[in-house]
């Protein structure tokens, strides 16, 4: 009898690095979900003060370490990426720095001198506006003693303590919160304050995009102590006139209106109730 033999198939064997080239389109689909859940980029806030100027008490215009109070509370906000730096001499380095960042913070002395002295710096501070960058000014970081500064600071600031003509006082008197609704000044309400405050001060010549944060009695006057500016180039820029006493750090107040407006510079929301700013309270102090 003939017996009819079928031959079955052989059953193809696949090696793993073909099995790795036949799911790798899959592997790919499975992970495309993944990377699109990956945190935004932190926005980076470069923090700038310098060396006490020897002219002032100590506790006064204690630049280093108002700018580590500052970054302390900001800190406490996973979007920022928070740098401080000590500006001595040239601060070759500045230039490069500040074309890095989102938003710059300034307390310097002479603010408006010390920007223009450097024409690196003074380009760079340029370039930063013209990108839309933020701008924050503390103190004395947002004046100049001659008036041939003015000008130039006002188109980076939009408001200035500058010229011979400026003032300045110390003095016990209340802050007033000129918007509840201002997300600078979220869970800030009008406080009593003891500080030196410049008033009377320049702003650029118009009045679109520019508002009053914090009104103070003075001479008998409201006089504005802190703006916002919302910059035709679409960056936004503010200033405080206070700070005189480093003490003053110590005030809830403060500290949480100057972190908020570090976030409205970078068009960060702030909580309905405020930011969080309690920091280990060794952060107030000032080592020279």
């Amino acid at each position: 009898m003939l017996m009819l033999c079928h031959t079955l198939p052989q059953t193809r064997r696949v090696t793993p690095s073909l099995a790795v080239l036949l799911l790798a389109p899959l592997l790919l689909l499975l992970a495309a979900p993944i990377a699109a859940e990956e945190p935004a980029k932190r926005k980076r806030v470069l923090l700038i003060g310098e060396p006490a100027d020897g002219v002032h008490k100590v506790g006064t215009h204690e630049y280093s370490a108002g700018v580590e109070v500052l970054a302390a509370c900001l800190r406490n906000d996973s979007r920022l990426q928070v740098d401080v730096v000590r500006a001595e001499g040239e601060w070759l380095e500045g230039p490069d720095l500040i074309r890095k960042a989102d938003c710059v913070v300034i307390y310097v002395a002479q603010g408006g001198k010390w920007i223009h002295d450097s024409p690196r710096r003074l380009e760079a501070f340029a370039g930063h506006a013209a990108k839309g960058g933020g701008l924050v000014a503390i103190h004395w970081a947002m004046g100049a003693r001659d008036a041939k500064y003015i000008d130039g600071y006002l188109k980076l600031f939009g408001g200035c303590h500058g010229g011979p003509d400026r003032k300045y006082k110390v003095l016990d008197t209340k802050l007033e919160v000129v918007s509840p609704n201002d997300p600078i000044t979220r869970g800030v309400s009008s406080f009593e304050i003891h500080d030196e405050l410049y008033y009377r001060l320049k702003f650029v010549n118009t009045k679109q995009g520019l508002r009053s944060v914090l009104k103070a009695k003075i001479e008998g006057r409201e006089e504005t102590v802190a703006w916002a500016w919302d910059r035709p180039d679409k960056g936004r820029s503010f200033g405080f006139s206070g700070f005189h006493f480093h003490r003053n750090w110590r005030r809830d107040e403060y500290r949480r209106m100057m972190t908020q407006a570090v976030l409205w510079s970078l068009s960060l929301e702030a909580p309905a109730a405020g930011v969080d700013i309690n920091i280990d309270e060794k952060s107030y102090a000032f080592p020279r």
